[in-house]
């Protein structure tokens, strides 16, 4: 095999990588939970850190006379979690408290936010290129927080702003943007099928 710097250029990282810094993470407000403006408006801007979601398809494992094969099982969605920058009016962190709360509450250990469908809801994680175009987006479907990480403090944590993170469990996450496809939900109000509005290169994409 030749090495040519120049096919690398061509068809190896041609438009210079995607970069992790160049994201947004979006919570929709539950319907069934009171959160305030503040801190649903606020989020996106002090979402530090995020990641684009996981899912893994299971193996079976099927014995046949002394040998076995596998085969594909169930795809399944790993909790996601954000890093989350907090500020002096503790906007975000009393949202996703609140919202815990709604859930289970502190003393009466009781639901307030019922059905489950008012306590669960939509986040969108976006990675954008360089130039500012959004070229891949995930839904995360039926999400809400399960765990909000304690802030550390400290008399030596000086030059230092307080983060915590919070851990969210989802349904299922779906792909709004992949590349410059854009997919458009065609029920109202359920996100169940989707059409392909641009194909890029390659065919069209089933989901």
């Amino acid at each position: 095999m030749a090495f040519d710097i120049n096919d690398f250029k061509q068809k190896g990282l041609r438009y210079g990588g995607a970069r992790p810094s160049l994201f947004e993470v979006v919570v929709t407000p539950p319907p069934g939970v009171a959160v305030a403006a503040a801190g649903i408006e606020k989020f996106p801007f002090v979402c530090r850190a995020a990641e684009l979601p996981e899912s893994t398809i299971g193996n079976i494992e099927i014995p046949y006379f002394g040998r076995k094969i596998k085969v594909a099982g169930e795809r399944t969605f790993a909790d996601w979690s954000v890093t989350v920058m907090n500020d002096e009016d503790f906007a975000v962190r009393t949202m996703f408290e609140a919202w815990q709360n709604a859930i289970n509450t502190i003393v009466s250990n009781v639901r307030i936010a019922n059905p489950i469908e008012d306590y669960k809801t939509l986040i969108d994680v976006t990675q954008f290129a360089k130039d500012g175009e959004a070229i891949r987006s995930y839904q995360l479907v039926g999400a809400f927080p399960t765990a909000v990480s304690g802030i550390t403090l400290g008399w030596d944590s000086a030059n230092a702003i307080e983060e915590f993170t919070v851990n969210f469990s989802y349904d299922y996450w779906i792909p709004l943007i992949i590349g410059t496809t854009v997919l458009s939900a065609k029920t109202s109000g359920q996100v169940t099928d989707f059409d392909v509005e641009a194909t890029p290169t390659g065919g069209p994409i089933g989901i």
